[in-house]
C-alpha cells in the first residue's frame, strides 16, 4: 500500500462556480517528488467510518530544476451532496486531509521526438497540463515542438487557469491556447477562441501522424470522440495519451 503523508492548507480559491483551487503543503518534512502529469490520492472516510479516496491531478508548477518541493497544488470540482465535496469544503486553512502518491503515467516522455503536442481537455481534465508548462517551454526551446492546447468548457467563467494559458500562449510564440466555448461566449473574445466542443475544432488544426503527439483528459464522451477522430486522421493508437475523468460523490 503507499505511504500516506499529510498535506496542510496553505490556500484556496474558486476557478470557477463550482470547482476551486487547493494550495497545500506537504507536512512531514518530505518533498513530494512529481512528474507533470501525475495524480495524488486524498483519503477520508464517509459518515458510516467506510474508508474512502478521491483522485486528483497535480495544478503544481514547479520547474525541479531545485529538486522536488513540497507544494501541492489540485483542482476540486464539487458534486451536489457530494462525500469529498463536503470535506473540501469544510477545510480551514491550517487543517489537514491525509494524500498519498503521485500516481499515473499520463505524462511527456523524454523520448518523445515529435513536432507537435496537441493537450485537448475538458473540465478539471486541464490542470494536468498546467503542471506540464515548464518542460513544455523546454521542449519548444530545445527541440522546437510546437503545442496547442484545445479546453472545452460550457461558458468563459468555468475556462480552468485560462488566464495561465493565455499568458503562457502570449510569453511563447510555439503554444497556441484555444478554449473552445459550447453555450457562451465572451463579449470580446481572443481570435483564438472558438464557439462549440473541443472534438468540432480538430479538423481546423489538422492533426498529422507524421508530427503530432496528444493528449486527451477530462470528460470519457469527448475522449472517446477526440479518440476516433484522431485514429481516423491517422495517429496511432501510441500517439494519443489518455486519461477519462468520471465524477464521483
Amino acid at each position: 500500500m503507499p505511504a500516506q503523508f499529510p498535506l496542510r492548507l496553505a490556500g484556496r480559491r474558486m476557478l470557477a462556480p463550482t470547482v476551486g483551487h487547493y494550495q497545500f503543503v506537504r507536512d512531514d518534512g518530505q518533498p513530494l517528488d512529481f512528474q507533470p502529469g501525475q495524480f495524488i490520492q486524498v483519503h477520508f472516510a464517509y459518515a458510516d467510518g467506510t474508508a474512502a479516496k478521491r483522485s486528483y491531478s497535480l495544478a503544481t508548477i514547479h520547474d525541479h530544476v531545485l529538486g522536488p518541493g513540497d507544494a501541492v497544488e489540485i483542482a476540486v470540482s464539487f458534486v451536489p451532496g457530494g462525500a469529498a465535496t463536503a470535506l473540501f469544503e469544510g477545510l480551514e486553512i491550517g487543517q489537514h486531509v491525509t494524500g498519498s502518491g503521485p500516481f499515473g503515467r499520463f505524462c511527456l516522455q523524454p523520448g518523445d521526438r515529435n513536432g507537435r503536442y496537441l493537450l485537448i481537455a475538458t473540465g478539471t481534465g486541464v490542470t494536468p497540463y498546467r503542471s506540464m508548462l515548464p518542460l513544455l517551454a523546454t521542449a519548444m526551446e530545445e527541440r522546437g515542438v510546437e503545442v496547442v492546447l484545445l479546453q472545452g468548457a460550457r461558458t468563459p467563467a468555468e475556462l480552468l487557469y485560462a488566464d495561465d494559458f493565455r499568458a503562457f500562449a502570449d510569453a511563447h510564440p510555439g503554444f497556441r491556447y484555444m478554449p473552445c466555448l459550447s453555450r457562451e461566449l465572451p463579449a470580446d473574445p481572443h481570435p483564438d477562441v472558438r464557439s462549440g466542443y473541443v472534438q468540432q475544432q480538430l479538423a481546423e488544426i489538422a492533426p498529422d501522424p507524421a508530427r503530432d503527439i496528444a493528449y486527451l483528459c477530462g470528460n470519457p464522451v469527448m475522449v472517446d470522440a477526440c479518440f476516433e477522430a484522431l485514429k481516423a486522421a491517422g495517429l496511432a493508437p501510441p500517439q494519443v495519451r489518455r486519461e477519462k475523468y468520471v465524477s464521483s460523490k
